[in-house]
């Protein structure tokens, strides 16, 4: 389980704020396909879950003086919530979602978990796993071990790979043997970077430095690799003018929208995707939703694309399929 899946464990017990409006799931028979490249291979449900907000409408200060709780989401009824699934369910529930959507799935985490998911509907699971053995920071996947999981093991994309929790800029030369591995083998790698904690990192993640989720320190990985392909997950938000940056020094490079589109406020998040697009980029944004816990959250992160009025159907499609194929150089007829 990686720290980006603890970090948003810690938050499961919330209920917080999302828009007045509520956006229509997709309930078409037979949906468009969609490419999720930022779903985590969870199995069990968190104790105590509750329903979700999406898109909380703000961060709200703690005192350290007092107990401080894990996140940062501010307190509010809201209507639609996201629920969790029954205990023993999340898996089923999450494949029937991707089945009624036509989702294919990029599915991060150890490799005994994600081949849970690709035994269980192997058309719709891209497999990917990293280096980063669990979450205690600075233990690593041996390299041999990895390079078995990429040539004979079925596996796809490197990732997640969460070294800014560690408080490890990407660019660190402790781990650039397996960047220099996905290289060699020509396998894209995925790194977290941006923000992290929902407004209370330094809480409940002590390692955690916002400053190693500067997109910007990637530059000298990709110098050192100069035909890595590399997916900036979240975008690097909020990062924008250090991520347009890097976008136009690095033709490699592609961002993920996950946990972005439903972790900020609506508009916000409308805001940086629309930055995205309007600088020249729109080739280079892909749809995730950093999917765990509440089955319905890939529904309403669809969503979210479908009703932006700032981009046309051409654009949709490329943000929802076209540039994640293009990126992960995937055919539809490998996942049958």
């Amino acid at each position: 389980m990686s720290s980006s899946i603890s970090r948003f464990l810690s938050c499961a017990v919330l209920l917080s704020s999302c828009p007045a409006a509520s956006h229509a799931q997709n309930t078409e028979a037979k949906a468009p396909p969609v490419l999720d490249v930022h779903v985590h291979a969870m199995e069990l449900n968190s104790p105590g879950a509750a329903p979700m907000c999406p898109n909380t409408s703000k961060f709200t200060a703690s005192d350290p003086k007092g107990k401080e709780e894990p996140f940062g989401w501010v307190k509010e009824q809201c209507t639609p919530a996201l629920y969790p699934s029954r205990p023993g369910e999340y898996m089923k529930d999450v494949l029937a979602e991707m089945e009624r959507l036509n989702v294919t799935a990029v599915v991060f985490g150890d490799p005994k978990s994600v081949q849970k998911w690709k035994d269980a509907a192997p058309a719709r699971i891209i497999p990917g796993t990293s280096f980063q053995n669990g979450m205690a920071p600075g233990q690593r996947v041996a390299l041999e071990e990895l390079r078995r999981d990429f040539t004979s093991g079925g596996f796809k994309v490197m990732g997640e790979i969460g070294l800014q929790y560690e408080g490890i800029s990407p660019s660190d030369p402790s781990v650039d043997a397996y960047f220099a591995l996905a290289e060699e083998l020509d396998i894209p790698v995925a790194i977290h970077m941006g923000t992290g904690g929902s407004g209370r990192a330094n809480v409940i993640m002590p390692k955690f430095r916002g400053s190693m989720g500067d997109p910007l320190l990637l530059e000298e990985l990709l110098a050192r690799h100069p035909k890595l392909r590399v997916q900036v997950m979240h975008a690097g938000y909020p990062m924008i003018d250090n991520m347009l940056t890097l976008l136009e020094a690095n033709s490699h490079v592609y961002v993920d929208v996950a946990g972005l589109i439903w972790s900020y406020p609506i508009k916000e998040v409308n805001r940086y995707i629309e930055r995205l697009v309007d600088a020249g980029f729109e080739d280079r944004v892909m749809f995730g939703t950093d999917q765990l816990i509440w089955p319905k959250l890939m529904a309403y992160s669809i969503s979210i694309i479908q009703n932006a009025d700032y981009l046309t159907p051409q654009q949709k499609r490329d943000l929802l399929y076209n540039n994640a194929a293009r990126f992960l150089r995937w055919d539809a007829a490998q996942g049958q």
